[in-house]
């Protein structure tokens, strides 16, 4: 247990951390979870790039919107979002929403993200959620961990896509109540930046003020739980 602790990242301040990958099933998911950590790393220069399964084509309870329309719409926020957060790249694989399947041609996908952005540190969902939960985001977390460890690691896994890359460990969010998390995250330094950029994302914003309220209220600290990837 010493060991595993001398070698756990101690946060988003970490002095050695120099790239870090948020795979993620919808935009505003960065936004909800992990915007604060994001903001927190990217002012230190840590290089962050986000990769979205899906452009979110169902996110909305009108029946007669168009999700081809509502994607493109989802994609533009969310690019702005992330040049509020200090981004890097930021890829949509365009997958339907609500539509996610652990699959391997879905973990080749990851595996290509992850060895093309080569994080130290990958942000992605707890798969292990209780019963409430979308099933994109368990589906995202799972396999977003399988493609880290041990695939992308492996270089007889996935050859064609790319040279092979261990990602030291994960951070894990949304997982369920009552769950210990043992990375904990003061964001209130960066708390207006993070709100704002959930504000760009004004197609599931109903209420940018109540929002903001509320968020200034529960929104200082993130959780996540720390995964072993080496």
């Amino acid at each position: 247990m010493a060991a595993l602790a001398r070698r756990t990242f101690s946060g988003p301040a970490d002095p050695r951390l120099g790239r870090a990958l948020c795979i993620v099933a919808h935009p505003d998911d960065v936004d909800f979870f992990a915007a604060g950590t994001v903001l927190l790393m990217t002012r230190q220069g840590v290089a962050v790039d986000f990769v979205l399964a899906t452009s979110g084509d169902k996110g909305s309870r009108d029946p007669s919107a168009s999700g081809e329309q509502l994607a493109a719409s989802r994609e533009r926020e969310q690019l702005a979002s992330a040049a509020v957060l200090g981004a890097g790249r930021v890829e949509f694989l365009r997958h339907g929403d609500a539509e996610l399947v652990d699959t391997l041609d879905f973990r080749r996908e990851l595996v290509r993200e992850i060895r093309h952005s080569r994080p130290d540190v990958l942000l992605t969902f707890d798969p292990t959620p209780a019963y409430r939960q979308h099933p994109d985001h368990r589906v995202v977390g799972r396999v977003a961990l399988d493609a880290a460890w041990p695939c992308a690691r492996d270089p007889l896994t996935y050859p064609e896509m790319g040279p092979p890359h261990e990602t030291a460990e994960a951070w894990l969010f949304g997982s369920p109540r009552g769950t210990r998390a043992d990375l904990k995250v003061d964001v209130s330094e960066v708390l207006d930046l993070k709100i704002a950029a959930r504000l760009e994302h004004q197609s599931q914003t109903r209420d940018p003020a109540e929002l903001a309220r509320r968020w200034r209220r529960v929104g200082s600290q993130e959780r996540f739980l720390r995964v072993d990837l080496r």
